[in-house]
């Protein structure tokens, strides 16, 4: 199922309210490179519905949500979405949530499983639970896509990585050990909406550096338990 929640809007023009909504933010997003770049969100758990949610905050123009799931009562704690969501498709329910914020930004809604035929953004954030699911995916979108990140979250430890350039792709593809060797459970298996949001505003985060051609953080670890933040030399 695809469903495309609001018209298309073809250029970018910024009115007066909306200068006045991007005001304390315009010397960190550019708001001209951002209208230029469609963002895609595989999976709008825990960690993509936040992502979602803050790329419509920050201006993004045109989004892209991907998920089979549907909402229930434990995604009310862990994932943000509300009482009234249950039963429906989280995709629906996430583009529902973005339109009340900015109903003009054009919501492209996959209510499936992702598949290497979709047509993607130039931006991809990877908010999947498993490692098997992420390699999957990378393999598809590795030489589409100009911007990758991929969240990663296991109680209060998260991980970011971006990929934005040949080594940078290269180093993220030595994360994707088999799925065997991964931690028993989902990777949200433990979560809290704080952990999630953490972890989202980092992926946003990495994602404006990139538009204003600030080199990314290639590999961020951070053990929100013990206080530390750790970056991969690159």
């Amino acid at each position: 199922m695809r469903t495309r929640h609001f018209p298309k809007r073809k250029e970018l023009t910024i009115t007066t309210n909306e200068h006045d909504r991007f005001q304390r933010q315009q010397d960190l997003v550019p708001q001209q490179r951002l209208s230029e770049v469609a963002c895609t969100v595989i999976g709008v758990g825990a960690v993509g519905r936040q992502v979602g949610l803050q790329l419509a905050a920050i201006g993004a123009r045109r989004l892209q949500l991907i998920d089979f799931d549907l909402v229930d009562l434990s995604n009310l704690t862990t994932q943000g979405y509300f009482a009234a969501d249950i039963g429906q498709a989280k995709v629906l329910a996430t583009a529902a949530a973005i339109g009340r914020l900015d109903e003009s930004i054009d919501i492209e809604a996959v209510q499936n499983r992702y598949r290497p035929r979709l047509e993607t953004g130039a931006a991809v954030f990877c908010c999947v639970d498993s490692i098997s699911a992420r390699a999957a995916i990378w393999r598809a979108e590795r030489d589409r896509c100009r911007f990758w990140a991929d969240g990663r979250m296991l109680g209060e430890t998260l991980r970011v990585l971006t990929a934005v350039d040949e080594a940078s792709r290269a180093e993220y593809a030595s994360t994707l050990f088999a799925q065997s060797e991964a931690q028993t459970g989902s990777c949200t298996s433990k979560s809290t909406i704080y952990a999630a949001s953490i972890t989202a505003g980092l992926m946003v985060h990495q994602f404006t550096r990139w538009l204003r051609g600030i080199p990314a953080d290639g590999d961020a670890l951070i053990n929100l338990l013990a206080g530390e933040w750790t970056l991969a030399a690159t």
